[in-house]
């Protein structure tokens, strides 16, 4: 039996999130501020429904870097013409996770994980693939340390998978401390050509 994912993981959690959402409140204090102003008026969080353990969908709060200007036909502006410096910086340093931490204080995320994606997501799964959701999405987690955004979907969907069947406290450890060598390095922020990453398709994108 698997006590540390049974129990032990969970207490991490809520002990570290609580204690990081009090630490860090000056420094989310002052990028609330900070991107409030950035945005231009689109305020400085961003809430989206995504699906946690076991599909069950959630509210994922993150900073939002990004302003919510369109074009002459309405439609928003793509990712790199909003992004705004502050945005860049803030998504740069990994800032723009934080309030992520409420999600794991409340139980809808863990530290390590998965990383949660779109609700749209769920239907272009295999079943392989699907099998990330047998655990909580994370902030981080061993497809984010291993190319985040600079690897394949394929990829990212297969050592999502390998994090869920080796899941143990090692393989945590491992995860947190190349996260902080990674945001240390500002390394793997966005895919190569793309101001984010690029979208999920599924299998018959090729089609």
């Amino acid at each position: 039996m698997n006590l540390y994912k049974l129990f032990f993981k969970r207490a991490i959690d809520i002990t570290a999130s609580g204690c990081g959402l009090v630490v860090l409140s000056p420094i989310l204090a002052i990028t609330t501020l900070w991107l409030h102003f950035a945005n231009k008026g689109a305020g400085a969080f961003f809430f989206q429904e995504r699906p946690g353990k076991d599909g069950k969908i959630f509210k994922v709060v993150k900073y939002k870097t990004m302003t919510d200007e369109r074009d002459a036909d309405g439609n928003l502006l793509p990712d790199a013409d909003r992004l705004t410096k502050v945005g860049r910086f803030v998504r740069s340093t990994s800032i723009d996770e934080l309030p992520q931490l409420w999600n794991v204080f409340k139980g809808d995320m863990s530290l390590i994980g998965p990383r949660p994606l779109l609700v749209k997501y769920l239907s272009r799964y295999t079943p392989q693939q699907a099998r990330r959701h047998e655990v909580r999405p994370g902030i981080t987690g061993w497809a984010q340390v291993n190319g985040r955004n600079n690897i394949s979907w394929d990829k990212k969907f297969e050592l999502d998978v390998y994090y869920v069947d080796n899941l143990s406290f090692a393989l945590d450890c491992k995860v947190i401390l190349t996260t902080l060598k990674k945001v240390f390095f500002r390394e793997d922020i966005s895919a190569e050509g793309q101001a984010t990453t690029t979208e999920f398709f599924g299998k018959d994108a090729e089609k």
